[in-house]
């Protein structure tokens, strides 16, 4: 079983590493290694599209995982996940991430694209910070007159446009010089992937908005999945349902641990409050379902159920804190 992945093989520095060095222990003891995981970090075996691409086959790749915006171009409904402000703590997406819910949500690749969905990972830790050149972001009018990179996904271009900056979106590969050059003012990216990239060196601002909550999809092809025995099945999924667990916290202490990084080294880093995050989401939220709905092509009704879905998942994290109150 060769799985591709995005980041380096360090298992301290990220989710994705941490979380498959277990699954390929747990996997390979429960089948004698009758199946042996191969990990290929740095993305060794192609880039998320192509090896996407490769999973229906199943032969040289048999499993992947690929970032949010990539992956609404293999599963259209997967771009609701941009959703700005989808989530206000940890608790609630991994709730909604891990529920039976959005399992269903994902079922439809099997027959769409012969992939089968095998969980999602916080990417980089989830919740976004801002970066910039020009001066820190305290409210939606410090956004006027930034030009801020976003990611290849038109999603992105809207929500930050609908905030009042210039969108330009580029490649991960551009930013460093896209910002060291002044091509772009500033960009936006999980505190510990900012960390990571030593972003202080091309910009001085940092705020932690939680903007949006950036996702990695583990995908398996369905063609391989199928020819294993029922009991290898339910190994590999049960071994990959536990180490996303386990990458949620290694995502969350990455994402902590790169924001007190970052503010030793920002000229000044600022955490938005509750208060103007909600006025930030009453501007980008209605720009956003209308880019979803008419431009994009979602139906209206599948964005609401969605959305209907998370404040569930929020309303069953409140109830089992209250358990603790009684």
């Amino acid at each position: 079983m060769s799985i591709n992945y995005l980041y380096p093989s360090d298992i301290t520095s990220n989710e994705q590493a941490a979380a498959l060095t277990h699954f390929k222990i747990l996997v390979e003891s429960a089948t004698n290694k009758d199946i042996e995981v191969k990990l290929f970090s740095n993305l060794q075996l192609g880039s998320e599209v192509e090896t996407t691409k490769q999973l229906k086959d199943g032969a040289l790749v048999q499993s992947t995982l690929i970032s949010s915006g990539a992956m609404s171009s293999f599963y259209k409904p997967y771009q609701i996940t941009s959703t700005p402000f989808l989530f206000t703590d940890y608790a609630t997406a991994w709730d909604f991430y891990d529920s039976k819910w959005f399992a269903e949500f994902m079922h439809p690749l099997i027959k769409e694209r012969g992939i089968r969905y095998l969980g999602t990972f916080d990417d980089g830790g989830g919740f976004v910070a801002f970066t910039n050149n020009k001066h820190i972001i305290k409210t939606q009018a410090d956004f006027k007159g930034l030009n801020i990179r976003v990611e290849q996904n038109p999603a992105a271009v809207e929500i930050v446009k609908s905030l009042g900056a210039n969108a330009t979106p580029l490649s991960w590969g551009e930013v460093q010089t896209s910002l060291a050059t002044n091509l772009v003012d500033g960009q936006y990216n999980a505190p510990g992937t900012n960390a990571a990239f030593k972003l202080w060196d091309v910009t001085k601002y940092t705020t932690l908005a939680g903007l949006v909550y950036n996702t990695t999809t583990w995908l398996v092809s369905e063609k391989w999945f199928a020819s294993l025995p029922e009991n290898y099945q339910r190994i590999v999924v049960h071994a990959a349902r536990e180490s996303v667990f386990l990458g949620h916290g290694v995502a969350a202490r990455v994402s902590l641990s790169g924001w007190q990084e970052s503010c030793k080294h920002f000229t000044e880093c600022y955490i938005l409050p509750a208060e103007e995050r909600a006025k930030w989401k009453a501007i980008a939220l209605p720009a956003y379902k209308e880019w979803i709905v008419k431009s994009f092509g979602i139906a209206e009704t599948e964005v609401d159920s969605f959305w209907a879905a998370v404040a569930k998942a929020s309303k069953d994290v409140d109830q089992r804190d209250s358990i603790f109150l009684q």
